[in-house]
C-alpha cells in the first residue's frame, strides 16, 4: 500500500467533499494534491484554511507569488511550481517575477528580493533567522506583521509540498505546460 489514493468527490471521505467540490467547481477539474489530501479531512481542510488565512494577508499578489515559489523552489517540489505559476499568471503577476522564482535569478525589485532572501532564510534555518536577516527584512519596508504571515505560507508549503513528495503526486494536466525541474 505504498501508492497514495487520489480521491473522486464520490470516494472521498464525506468531510472532505465539499472542499474537493469547491475545487471542481472554480477550476473545472479536483486538483491531484487535493485529490491526495481528501484522505485526511483534517489535512485538507488545514492546508485550504492555510491558503485561505494567506492568501488574504497582507501581501499583494507578487509577494504572495515571491514566498509560495521561494519555498516550493527551495523544497524541490515539481507539482507545486508548476501549480503556482499557473496561480501567478491567473493573478496576472509579472512573468518576469515567475521566471526569476523558477530559474534562480535575482528579482525585479530590491523589495521582493529581500522578500525572497528572508523566506529562503526562514526555510533554510528552520525559523532560526538572525538578526541581521530580520533588519534586512525590515529594511526593505516589511515588519513584524510580514515576518508572521511568511511562516504562515510555509505552514502551508509545508503540507503540500511534503505530501507531493511523500506521495509522489502526479503532474495535473492543467499544470503540464508549466513543468519545472531544479
Amino acid at each position: 500500500m505504498s501508492e497514495f489514493k487520489r480521491h473522486t468527490i464520490e470516494s472521498a471521505p464525506e468531510e472532505s467533499r465539499a472542499i474537493l467540490q469547491g475545487a471542481k467547481q472554480s477550476m473545472g477539474a479536483v486538483p491531484n494534491l487535493l485529490a491526495t489530501l481528501a484522505e485526511s479531512p483534517q489535512t485538507l481542510k488545514a492546508y485550504n484554511h492555510l491558503h485561505e488565512q494567506f492568501a488574504n494577508s497582507s501581501f499583494n499578489a507578487e509577494e504572495l507569488t515571491v514566498v509560495w515559489q521561494t519555498i516550493n523552489v527551495e523544497h524541490e517540489c515539481r507539482y507545486c511550481v508548476p501549480a503556482h505559476t499557473l496561480i501567478a499568471n491567473s493573478m496576472k503577476v509579472d512573468a518576469k517575477v515567475t521566471d526569476a522564482l523558477r530559474t534562480g535569478q535575482p528579482l525585479t525589485t530590491e523589495k521582493l528580493q529581500a522578500l525572497h532572501e528572508f523566506t529562503l532564510s526562514m526555510v533554510r534555518a528552520r525559523g532560526n533567522v538572525s538578526n541581521v536577516d530580520l533588519e534586512a527584512f525590515y529594511a526593505a519596508g516589511y515588519g513584524q506583521q510580514q515576518v508572521l504571515e511568511v511562516i504562515l505560507g510555509l505552514s502551508q508549503k509545508v503540507i503540500s509540498n511534503y505530501v507531493n513528495h511523500v506521495a509522489k503526486t502526479p503532474l495535473d494536466e492543467m499544470f503540464q505546460p508549466f513543468a519545472w525541474s531544479k
